[in-house]
């Protein structure tokens, strides 16, 4: 910081000093005197009964004349003295004041790089994670994996009991035999039913349609309709009879429970020995992450700054077991739904993160700080640039000494108008030093990391000294 004074203070407090010495002296020297001629006023009486003053310098002429001169003569140096020390002080406020409102604290415009980041928790999920439950109802028999196996897909995870399986697929087997050999008696009805009304017909073809009599040949020609019909129906009973066999067998099959996918089991629920309920909602047993070697990362944006958070962005985070190592990671997606927790609304972005080395875990707790935005070779001021506005000296200096003892309220630098606070490429006023007087210029700001601000404009270059506050001069 460069510290700027436009008036030299000591010059100020030198005079007051003086004025003070002075006025001091004067009174000394009044004391003096009238000490002296009481004195001699006493010892003029002791030896003649006439006071000396009266002789020297008494305009009346007698004692009570020279006491009211002397009175008049005390009260007018009084009254000078106040008017000067008055005078002093006044002079040596008026100075102080100018010294404070010229001090200005400075700091160059320098160029260099900006990040803006946004920082957001978050938590390590897997890739895909699949919890493995059970579509039957029985006694689990087997558990043929544990905790952090790594198992392949179609490898049995756990077996059931399938003694009552056997036994329905026992009673679906016969279930379809029986129906096949009902189908073998539809047969035989309809062939008999067939016969018996072709003979029908032969008798009548050669009675010439004397006999058999119309009633005969219906009831033969419905014969045979009902018998083709129960052939169909027999074959039916035969399909569902082969579909019951086939749940059968698929029950029989889903008592071993397999993984369907390649990973590694996060969690296990199942023990030998415990029934299992089949429900609208299936019992979990297991859970199994696809791969360990990739996770992904869930983390909360929060509202304000879901607007600079983009699709391919870079990332760091870190977690509590491996506080001083950052992890890399990429934004892959940016929900657009929202989540409300405590009147707070966050948007989660998805993070892909390597884990090669098996270091992160799914669960962990992470805090990522996302670079939303870099500027490299920029000219940049401190934040505290933006919010500064000079006093003005005039007013105070001119507004006396009980003006100077009555408090002021903190200065603010004016918003322009028009311009949305914390937009990026908007105009703001900032005052810069030029000599000893600060001048305001008007510049485009950029993006901002909290501390400092990019600006551009033909009005600002590298090197300028930008006003950051202002304070009183050294005492």
């Amino acid at each position: 910081m460069n510290l700027a004074e436009s008036n030299v203070v000591p010059a100020g407090e030198a005079a007051a000093e003086g004025s003070a010495a002075a006025a001091a002296a004067t009174t000394a020297t009044t004391a003096a005197s009238a000490g002296r001629a009481d004195a001699a006023d006493v010892a003029a009486g002791g030896k003649g009964g006439m006071p000396a003053t009266q002789t020297m310098s008494d305009p009346f002429g007698n004692a009570e004349g020279g006491q009211r001169w002397r009175q008049v003569l005390f009260w007018t140096l009084a009254g000078l003295l106040l008017l000067a020390t008055a005078g002093g002080v006044y002079m040596w406020r008026g100075h102080r004041t100018a010294g404070q409102a010229g001090a200005y604290v400075t700091t160059p415009v320098k160029r260099g790089n900006l990040v803006l980041s946004v920082t957001a928790n978050g938590t390590l999920q897997p890739t895909r994670a699949v919890n493995i439950g059970s579509e039957l109802s029985g006694t689990v028999a087997r558990v043929l994996v544990d905790i952090n196996d790594q198992v392949r897909k179609g490898q049995v995870l756990v077996e059931l009991d399938t003694a009552k399986l056997n036994d329905q697929i026992v009673r679906s087997r016969a279930a379809l035999a029986a129906a096949r050999a009902a189908v073998a008696v539809a047969v035989a009805t309809q062939s008999e039913a067939k016969t018996a009304l072709a003979r029908l017909e032969e008798v009548a073809r050669l009675s010439d349609g004397k006999v058999p009599s119309r009633a005969e040949m219906d009831t033969g020609r419905a014969t045979l309709a009902r018998a083709e019909a129960n052939v169909l129906n027999a074959r039916a009973a035969v399909d569902s009879a082969q579909a019951a066999l086939s749940t059968d067998m698929t029950n029989l099959a889903r008592a071993s429970i397999r993984a369907p996918i390649d990973g590694v089991v996060l969690s296990r629920s199942v023990d030998p020995g415990n029934a299992v309920a089949a429900s609208l909602q299936a019992v979990t047993l297991f859970q199994l992450a696809e791969d360990l070697r990739h996770l992904r990362l869930l983390v909360n944006v929060d509202e304000a700054d879901v607007g600079a958070v983009r699709l391919g962005q870079t990332a760091m985070f870190t977690v509590s077991a491996y506080a001083n190592r950052p992890y890399p990671a990429t934004i892959t997606r940016v929900a657009y739904g929202s989540t409300i927790t405590e009147n707070v609304v966050t948007y989660v972005a998805y993070l892909d993160v390597d884990n090669a080395d098996l270091t992160l875990r799914p669960g962990m707790t992470a805090t990522a700080t996302i670079r939303a935005a870099q500027r490299e070779r920029v000219l940049l001021i401190p934040n505290s640039a933006l919010r500064f506005a000079p006093r003005e000296a005039g007013k105070a200096a001119s507004a006396g000494i009980v003006a100077s003892l009555m408090p002021r309220l903190p200065t603010r630098a004016p918003r322009q108008a028009g311009v949305a606070a914390g937009t990026a490429q908007s105009q703001r006023q900032i005052w810069v030093l030029r000599g000893d007087a600060p001048q305001a210029v008007t510049v485009q700001l950029g993006i901002s990391d909290g501390r400092n601000t990019e600006v551009s404009g033909d009005a600002i270059q590298e090197g300028m000294q930008v006003i950051t506050d202002q304070r009183a001069a050294a005492q």
